[in-house]
């Protein structure tokens, strides 16, 4: 299987290593790294070697390792508190147009990933319908 990286794209850089990085885990499909901006000690990116900009447009062979990955780095950190975060599209806080999977350690309540969940009130039956109409 080959990888498909795009020129510009700073993910497929580092993965080409024409931009430095602390590279954590490297198999054919996936490249992992520190972040370079963390939210905590240990953040890390876990990145597929296919550039697709959101999870849809990425062929399954390069997502299948991704929380494999994922995982062996939380328990190497020895994180008992963290998120697995991906953000497809800038309105959803996609900094990097590059498929990416953030895994971040949640240490106290004051550093590593802080969000608000503004959770509403669902209809039931507007659940049902949507389930229905779902094609999969």
């Amino acid at each position: 299987m080959a990888s498909k990286l795009a020129v510009e794209c700073v993910f497929c850089k580092i993965i080409r290593g024409e931009i430095p990085s602390v590279k954590l885990f490297e198999t054919a499909t996936t490249f992992a790294f520190l972040d370079i901006g963390p939210l905590s000690e240990g953040h890390a990116l876990v990145v597929p070697k296919f550039h697709a900009e959101k999870m849809h447009q990425l062929p399954d062979e390069f997502l299948a390792e991704s929380m494999p990955v994922a995982k062996k780095i939380a328990t190497a950190l020895g994180a008992d508190n963290y998120n697995i975060l991906q953000n497809n599209g800038r309105l959803a806080h996609q900094e990097v147009p590059h498929v990416h999977f953030h895994v971040i350690p949640k240490p106290s309540t004051d550093r590593g990933l802080i969000m608000e969940w503004s959770a509403q009130k669902a209809d039931v039956e507007k659940l049902k319908d949507l389930a229905k109409s779902l094609k999969f």
